[in-house]
This record gives structure tokens, sequence and C-alpha cells, in this order.
């Protein structure tokens, strides 16, 4: 299922959601303006490497570059295009009504906060992986889990892609996201039962990122103001 948008009017212009998108989408124009080693080189700077960064809470640091910050810019860093253009649609579609009840300000410190929450949630589950681990799948989770929270009901449209066919569906956000939700908390249980760190190693999707991302968001949203009704200002 592929949500397209929702009916969900906002009475503010998501600025920091735009924002966000833009420079998640130049970030990833620079990814790609670099060959193949220097990409390598970058992304195990800027992207969070589980191990280096069990190293540096030890104390003990490799990088000029601090490994917590990787915590920050991860979060605009993608391994695809495909990877970016999922991850920009709900963010679109989700992230201009909480940043609408939160206000600008509130809104980006919740999203940036949710990102780094859903980042060390996946890192304790493989904090020995050398994998770099990158995307705003986290923190768009997290707007994802006080979305459901403050709009259950919302309507959210969508398609379902059947080869040549493309069905549109209606459904209630409860239901569309708490699919999504317990999808990524069952792979995630199932990954523990591998070798292998389900959703670090490459090609991998880090499904305790986003059930941590998504559970941080319900809670962070709420004491952020999520159900505070007063219209927000831009800085308030």
């Amino acid at each position: 299922m592929v949500p397209i948008r929702d009916n969900n009017p906002t009475e503010t212009t998501p600025y920091v959601t735009v924002g966000l998108i833009a420079i998640n989408v130049l970030a990833f124009i620079y990814e790609a303006s670099l060959p193949p080693q220097a990409l390598d080189r970058f992304l195990r700077l800027a992207a969070v490497v589980p191990e280096e960064l069990t190293l540096s809470f030890a104390g003990i640091s490799h990088q000029l570059f601090p490994e917590w910050a990787t915590l920050i810019t991860a979060q605009f860093l993608h391994g695809g295009l495909l990877h970016l253009a999922g991850n920009m649609l709900f963010l679109w579609i989700f992230g201009n009504n909480v940043e609408d009840k939160l206000g600008h300000f509130k809104y980006l410190v919740f999203y940036l906060s949710c990102g780094v929450l859903a980042s060390l949630t996946q890192w304790y589950f493989a904090q020995n992986s050398h994998i770099p681990s990158l995307g705003a799948s986290g923190a768009i989770a997290g707007v994802m889990g006080a979305y459901i929270f403050r709009f259950p009901k919302a309507e959210i449209i969508g398609v379902v892609p059947l080869g040549i066919f493309f069905p549109t569906f209606v459904v209630p956000a409860y239901f569309f996201l708490g699919f999504w939700f317990i999808q990524q908390a069952f792979y995630g249980i199932a990954g523990l039962e591998t070798p292998t760190n389900i959703g670090m190693e490459s090609g991998g999707i880090a499904y305790w990122a986003h059930a941590g991302g998504f559970l941080f968001g319900a809670i962070l949203g709420t004491l952020f103001g999520l159900f505070n009704d007063k219209s927000p200002t831009n800085f308030d």
C-alpha cells in the first residue's frame, strides 16, 4: 500500500517540512555526484557506523568528526533514489499536519530528536555492526507515531500496485499507520533470530529504527504539545 495524500487540511504553511525535504534532496544530489570510493568514505564519515558509535561511547574514537554527530547527519543521507522518494513522500503527507500542531521550531526539534532516538534504537540491537546506517526513515517514523495519535481518524488515500493495475483505497490513519508499525515490529523481532542484523546490512531496512522512532514520536509528540489546540506561532 502506497499513500499518496491525506484528507487533513492544515492552517499554516509547513516551512520546516519543505525545508527538510529540500535538504534531503540536496544531500542526495551531492551523494550522487561522488565517485564510488569517495562516496564510501563520505558515508563512513557522515552515516552511523554502529561499531564506531559503540567505541565512541567507551571513549575510543578514530574519527576527527565526532561519531555522535552522525546521529544527526545520517538523517539526511539516502541509499538510492527510491529510498529518498519514498521517505520524502511519507514526510510530506504526515509531516505538514504534525508541524501545523507543534509549530515550526518545536517540530524541527521533535523531528531531529525522533531521528536520533530511532538510530539509537537500531544501534542497540546491532552494536557491533560495521555497516553504515542512514536515512530519514527513523525521524519520519516518529512523525507517523505522532500523527496516528493526534489524527487517528484522518483519511489516508493511496494505491495498491498490482501489476498494471493501481486500485485506490481510503482507510483511517489508525489502520494504515497501525498496520505499518506492527509490520516493522514483527520484522524487527524476526531479525533477532538470524545471525545478521536486519536493517544494518547492505540493502536492508532498519526495522528497529522504524519501530523505535514510531514509539518515541508518539511519546515526544505529546510532551511537545501535540494535543494543544492553540494555534501555533512560527516559533512557539
